[in-house]
């Protein structure tokens, strides 16, 4: 199942490890959203792309959409409060980031989703995390991208605005926080370019999903 994978330039190393978050930048999006943003905080992420896209037991999910059962266009895997996440890197980034937001999040970060981006045909749709308590409190998604970079984008859930692009890949962090879930919508869209395999792993606090 594993695509190929053309490898980072400015990543070539084996060694898996989380890199410092002083460099982290926060972009105030407004209505109470904002993002962080760290470039390549996850460093050997090839090799923990490759290793994950290979090892994680991904499914592939339909859905009804328009009265058609249509296929998700990505592959997906999730990870509860009690399961235990598959490498201890990831584990560590969950930590970590639990650790670094504790005084504006007040809680840890305990469950992961997986998206595995197979090429420029899979995306996901213009949505935001709103179900449980998403719905009506503000809240943080962390996500650490490794593969190949795919544009992440960003608009105003009521319309008007600046579409915000930030193109994610090769271990870049983006934290999503403050109101952004309820006031802003994300997405990926599809690519006709030639765009080679991504994984996404979203950290998100228990009941926001």
């Amino acid at each position: 199942m594993t695509a190929h994978l053309q490898g980072s330039l400015f990543d070539q190393t084996d060694e898996l490890r989380l890199g410092p978050l002083d460099g982290i930048r926060r972009t105030v999006l407004g209505l109470g959203a904002w993002i962080d943003v760290l470039p390549g905080w996850l460093r050997g992420s090839d090799a923990l792309f490759e290793q994950r896209a290979a090892e994680v037991p991904w499914r592939a999910e339909r859905r009804t959409m328009y009265d058609h059962v249509v296929d998700v266009p990505r592959l997906l895997a999730f990870y509860g409060v009690d399961d235990a996440l598959p490498h201890p890197l990831l584990t560590e980034a969950r930590e970590t980031l639990t650790a670094h937001y504790a005084d504006e999040l007040g809680e840890p970060f305990t469950t992961a989703g997986l998206c595995y981006y197979r090429d420029g045909r899979d995306s996901v749709a213009w949505h935001g995390d709103r179900g449980g308590r998403g719905a009506s409190q503000d809240t943080m998604v962390a996500i650490v991208s490794v593969g190949a970079p795919r544009d992440l984008l960003l608009r105003p859930a009521r319309g008007g605005g600046e579409t915000v692009r930030r193109p994610l890949g090769h271990g870049d962090l983006i934290v999503m926080g403050g109101s952004c879930q309820r006031t802003w919508e994300h997405a990926v869209p599809k690519s006709t370019r030639a765009t080679g395999p991504r994984i996404s792993v979203q950290f998100r606090t228990h009941g926001v999903h």
